[in-house]
């Protein structure tokens, strides 16, 4: 079996920065506050740019974990709504494609926390093409989320699975990092925003423009 673990953001889709606005949201709810501190999101974890946050803040990510996760979530159905958020190109065409193979199984790995995660999908339509996942609720680091994917693919797939054949799909060069933390090959996009000779230079197994090329997608996972 071949298994394939997206990343969400900038590899499925675009949000239009829902993510954020709905985030700000909360802060003004809980702390009053009229704009929030600058912290490097694109490529990391819920939890590390919610712990960054705060602690720029000078607040305790910790105290307000569960109080905070729940208004973020009951938000971002609306700022999904209100925003110009897209599913990126020939991303629906290609899940449908890869979901009719039966050699082939999809999952998710993504920074997103697990409900965050599904209400992005479930806005977009695509949750029904993932059945496992790794998400970043707990960890700071892609690397542990990554183990978490692979381990939730073994458990899904029992001994269908084949560690020779995992494969990452991603937008950034930590997702081609925490790939290689867990052995797998990796499909890199470059519809994140980042350059994409960075991207090229940290060597991914196959760089793609966009999920357009599906053909050279499909060539590459299952040469």
């Amino acid at each position: 079996m071949i298994t394939i673990l997206f990343d969400i953001d900038g590899t499925l889709i675009r949000t239009g920065g829902a993510g954020m606005r709905a985030i700000e949201q909360v802060m003004k709810e809980m702390f009053q506050l009229e704009s929030i501190s600058n912290v490097a999101v694109h490529g990391r974890t819920d939890e590390g740019i919610l712990s960054d946050l705060f602690t720029a803040h000078e607040l305790s990510f910790g105290e307000h974990r569960e109080a905070f996760s729940r208004r973020y979530w009951e938000l971002l159905p609306q700022t999904l709504a209100a925003g110009q958020g897209k599913i990126l190109p020939g991303v629906e065409e290609l899940l449908i494609r890869l979901d009719a193979m039966p050699e082939v199984a999809l999952g998710i790995l993504t920074g997103n926390a697990r409900r965050a995660a599904e209400v992005k999908l479930e806005h977009f339509g695509l949750s029904k093409f993932f059945h496992f996942g790794g998400y970043g609720d707990r960890h700071s680091e892609r690397n542990d989320v990554a183990d978490l994917a692979r381990a939730s693919a073994k458990q899904a797939l029992g001994e269908q699975f084949r560690e020779d054949q995992l494969w990452v799909v991603g937008d950034t060069v930590d997702d081609v990092t925490c790939a290689r933390s867990i052995d797998a090959k990796v499909v890199a996009v470059e519809t994140g925003g980042g350059a994409p000779d960075i991207l090229k230079a940290s060597s991914p197994d196959c760089q793609l423009a966009t999920l357009s090329q599906a053909e050279e997608f499909i060539q590459a996972i299952i040469s």
